[in-house]
């Protein structure tokens, strides 16, 4: 025989042994109490004499539930407006307090007029200095004329009225331009008081009274609170979903709830306001705005917060408790309470969540469904349970079930033995 042979001959011969004793020790370990006890324990030939695992029953439930589109969002000022004097001089007062709510109208600086007040005295000197001389060639106009009138004979020559009239034109002009300086000097004047452009809270100042401020130089940011907005970015994706969700009333229909991003508790709710007309095309996502009254000031410029977008309301949603709802290798699932009393495992479909502690199902189940919300992780498809409302305590076992109990435990036991 060749050495080929002989080498696959000892191959053969030592599988067959190991065979051997893999059966000897399988068949050993079939009667072995502990083995029994190990394979009942992971549920391996559970029997009908097995007692009904308590469990915790809910109905599927229905409801009209809202459905939102979330993002995080950013608050942003109405207006916000650097307040600037118009002419310059010293800055003689202050009217506001920093961190004080301002109305549109309001007087909050001073500054010096007493050189922009001798300008406009000037102007008016002026103007009357002018009006005068406009009256005097007019007088001698008409005077030239009346002599040109009397008995048809020429007194004054052509020439000279024509240079009368010109001359009152002059005068005429000069008084218009008088008048508009007037007016001009009156606008300048009026600068030294700076007044408040919008209704606002004012933030820190940005000069001291005493100083000398130019045209130009900021005084003082006023940011309106009421209202304000909110922006915030959607996927596109989302795009037709808003849009399908606006009808004749405009974006005003359409309700958002800003909530808080410690505790995710509503702050204020307002509406949206505009969606803009373009997507990004670098993060594929469309901005939008909404409109908060912020009567009580919960929302502050730069705050970002959580922001529910309400699209609609789905009518008659199925509803169950979120910790029905298992993660499984082939999606999510739910153990559903049969008529005899045993269970099924139910593959479903999440839509959205409601509320803080429920789950809205689009496929799967249907309404009146018992649904075990509360020891999962005793159960697998047929096992035998003991549906329980909620806070409701599983009755203890009378002296014939726990006898009943012992004797089958027995008489697995005993069996194990005799094999």
């Amino acid at each position: 025989m060749s050495r080929f042979w002989k080498i696959a001959l000892a191959v053969i011969v030592v599988v067959l042994i190991a065979g051997f004793f893999v059966v000897r020790s399988h068949r050993a370990k079939e009667g072995d109490p502990a083995h029994a006890a190990s394979a009942q324990a992971n549920g391996e030939g559970q029997g009908k004499d097995q007692p009904p695992v308590p469990v915790t029953v809910v109905p599927v439930a229905s409801q009209d539930v809202p459905v939102y589109l979330t993002a995080l969002g950013t608050v942003q000022a109405r207006n916000t407006v650097t307040v600037r004097p118009q002419v310059g001089g010293q800055l003689m007062k202050l009217n506001f307090q920093e961190g004080q709510e301002v109305k549109k109208g309001d007087v909050i600086a001073e500054i010096d007029p007493r050189t922009i007040q001798s300008n406009y005295d000037q102007a008016v000197a002026k103007l009357r200095q002018d009006q005068a001389l406009v009256a005097t060639a007019k007088n001698n106009l008409d005077r030239s004329q009346n002599l040109v009138s009397k008995g048809g004979q020429q007194y004054v020559s052509k020439q000279d009225l024509d240079n009368l009239k010109n001359t009152l034109d002059q005068s005429a002009s000069t008084v218009t331009a008088d008048q508009a300086a007037i007016r001009a000097a009156q606008v300048q004047l009026g600068f030294t008081k700076v007044i408040a452009p919008i209704d606002g809270l004012a933030g820190i100042r940005s000069v001291d009274a005493g100083n000398i401020v130019a045209s130009g130089d900021a005084i003082v940011t006023l940011t309106e609170l009421h209202p304000i907005y909110v922006m915030f970015y959607l996927p596109e994706k989302n795009l037709d979903l808003v849009r399908s969700s606006v009808n004749g009333d405009g974006l005003s229909q359409l309700e958002v709830s800003a909530l808080d991003r410690v505790d995710a508790h509503p702050i204020a709710t307002g509406h949206l306001d505009v969606l803009d007309n373009t997507i990004d095309t670098t993060t594929g996502t469309f901005r939008l705005r909404s409109l908060f009254d912020n009567e009580k000031t919960q929302l502050w410029p730069g705050q970002f917060v959580n922001v529910q977008l309400k699209v609609r309301t789905v009518k008659n949603g199925l509803v169950v408790p979120s910790q029905a709802v298992q993660r499984g290798p082939d999606g999510d699932y739910v153990y559903v309470v049969q008529g005899d009393n045993t269970v099924r495992m139910q593959t479903v479909e999440t839509a959205t969540e409601v509320g803080d502690s429920h789950v809205m199902l689009t496929k799967g189940v249907k309404l009146g469904d018992k649904i075990v919300t509360e020891g999962q992780f005793r159960l697998k498809p047929g096992s035998k349970v003991n549906p329980l409302a909620p806070g409701q305590v599983p009755a203890a076992p009378t002296a014939e079930e726990l006898q009943k109990a012992k004797t089958g435990q027995q008489g697995r036991q005993g069996g194990g033995r005799r094999g």
